[in-house]
Formats: C-alpha cells, sequence, structure tokens
C-alpha cells in the first residue's frame, strides 16, 4: 500500500512512519519541517517539504496517487491557538480542506484524521464518549473539530472513505519536551535534568494518558480499513497530575522540584474518554497496555 503522511517529521509522524515501514508499505512524507532539515528516519521515504496549505500539496497527491493520506500535519498547542487564532485556524481547518481537495483528485484515496479530546470541553459526564456535546473551550478545540465535519461532508459528496480519531493525551518514543511534550514527556525530561516542574493549578487535575503504541495501532487499523466513522482511541482511565508526579518521583528515586502556576486559560480539569467504541468496532484493545 501507498500512504501519503502528512507531519510526517512529528512526534506521532515518526511512530507512524516506523510502522508504516516495518510492514512494507511504501510511505510519502509530506512535512513543512523537513523543507530546510533532513530527518535520519525518513531516509526511506519519498519527502517534500511541502506546507499542506500550498497549491503545491495538491499536485504533490496527483503526481504520488496514495492509496491513503494519513493526515497528522496540525497546530496542536492549545495556548498558541489562544495568542494566534488565525494562524491556528489556516493550519488546522483550511489545511485540512486542502487535504480533502488532493483526495478528491485521486479517485479512490482514503484519508484518516486525528482529531482531539479537546473538542468536547468541559464534560457533562466521565467517561467521554463519541456522543457526548462538542462544547470545545479554546480556539484549538474549534479547529480541530471543524474538519470533522467538512469530511463527513466531502464523505456525503465525493463517496471519500475516511476514519476520524479522537486522541486523549498521547506520550512516548520521540515526543520532545520542547515542541510537542505532553505532560508526562515534560515531567520526565524534568526529572532527568533534575529541573523544577511547573504545576498550572492545583495538580488535582485528571488526563487520559495513552500510548503512542496504541495510536499507531489505531492508524494501522484504519489503513486497512476504513470506517467511515469516529473514534475516541484512549485507556478510558483518569490519572491526575499529581498521580504522575508520584510515579516519576518513584522512579527517580528523588522528589522533583516544583513550580506552582495559575491555571490557564482553555485547559479542562477532568477528562477521560471511553475506548468501548473502538474495541467493539475496529478490535482495538487499548486497556492496561502501558
Amino acid at each position: 500500500m501507498k500512504v501519503l503522511l502528512t507531519g510526517g517529521a512529528g512526534f506521532i509522524g515518526r511512530n507512524l512512519v516506523e510502522a508504516y515501514l516495518n510492514r512494507g508499505d511504501e510511505v510519502v512524507v509530506v512535512d513543512i519541517k523537513a523543507a530546510h532539515t533532513e530527518f535520519e528516519w525518513l531516509s526511506d521515504c519519498i519527502v517534500y517539504g511541502v506546507d499542506i496549505r500550498d497549491v503545491a500539496f495538491i499536485e504533490i497527491v496527483k503526481k504520488e496517487k496514495p492509496d491513503l493520506i494519513n493526515h497528522h500535519a496540525a497546530q496542536i498547542d492549545v495556548q498558541s491557538a489562544i495568542k494566534d487564532p488565525i494562524k491556528d485556524a489556516s493550519i488546522n481547518i483550511l489545511g485540512t480542506i486542502n487535504v480533502l481537495e488532493a483526495c478528491r483528485a485521486v479517485p479512490g484515496c482514503r484519508l484518516i484524521y486525528p482529531s482531539s479530546a479537546a473538542i468536547y470541553g468541559t464534560p457533562e459526564y466521565l467517561g467521554v464518549d463519541e456522543l457526548h456535546p462538542i462544547r470545545p473551550l479554546s480556539m484549538y478545540g474549534i479547529s480541530k473539530y471543524n474538519p470533522e465535519e467538512y469530511i463527513r461532508t466531502y464523505a456525503n459528496l465525493y463517496g471519500i472513505r475516511y476514519t476520524i480519531f479522537r486522541y486523549a493525551n498521547v506520550y512516548g518514543q520521540y515526543q520532545d519536551p520542547k515542541g510537542e511534550g505532553g505532560v508526562i514527556c515534560v515531567l520526565m525530561n524534568s526529572a532527568l535534568k533534575k529541573d523544577s516542574f511547573t504545576i498550572f493549578g492545583d495538580g488535582e487535575q485528571t488526563r487520559d494518558f495513552v500510548h503512542v503504541a496504541d495510536i499507531t495501532a489505531a492508524n494501522l487499523l484504519a489503513s486497512d480499513e476504513s470506517f467511515n466513522d469516529v473514534f475516541n482511541i484512549s485507556t478510558g482511565k483518569a490519572t491526575s497530575l499529581l498521580e504522575t508526579i508520584q510515579l516519576m518521583e518513584e522512579v527517580a528515586g528523588f522528589e522533583l522540584e516544583k513550580q506552582i502556576k495559575d491555571e490557564r486559560k482553555g485547559d479542562i480539569k477532568h477528562s477521560y474518554l471511553t475506548n468501548h467504541k473502538a474495541l467493539a468496532q475496529m478490535g482495538l484493545d487499548t486497556t492496561n497496555r502501558y
């Protein structure tokens, strides 16, 4: 199978590149970060350092004729979206529309789109399932949900087959604490360097931490079969920040220095997603794997 992966130079993208190559797929990567930097894990891929918003992206897709576009290029930071909502919307919304137009240009090309738990906003109930109301608290949540509606509309109008994932908080190998760093990555980096760790709020906030290996497994399943549906990819468990810090301190063997700051705008206090639908319809079991 020929896969065109946007965002292949990123954290999840790198894991997906390895997984696709390991099973013998042909991989084409489109990532603006590759325009001026070579990434060693992309050496066995065809690589284009092009912005997904450019007209050139559609021409690349026409040339490569992939069976699947796995669209992981995105603006991923909640605080950056609040500071610059125009850039956030341009990348996440207009960029995805351009990806959909590229899908249209290659008959039979299918799509994987990663959305986010941020679209749900403050949960009305826990665990949050796929039928939960969509009430994002941040521009980022809006810009991740809006493409879902575009995808469903393109599917209805043009027959594009797709799978949409709503990721919980992803962690794992290749995550960068300075770039796409989630809290576990940042916490581990603080422990390794014996730097202070910043807690925003009281530390009682809970998240659903899902390992990138489960994210990769979900993407491989959806690469082989498009489900024309949306799925939470999560563990179905809530873990508090304080619990996470305690576990890290036990592993490190010392107590971390901590800084306490005010809660950040757009952050949700408590959240975890159900994973029942992905298990029932995709056969993906993400419970207690990591």
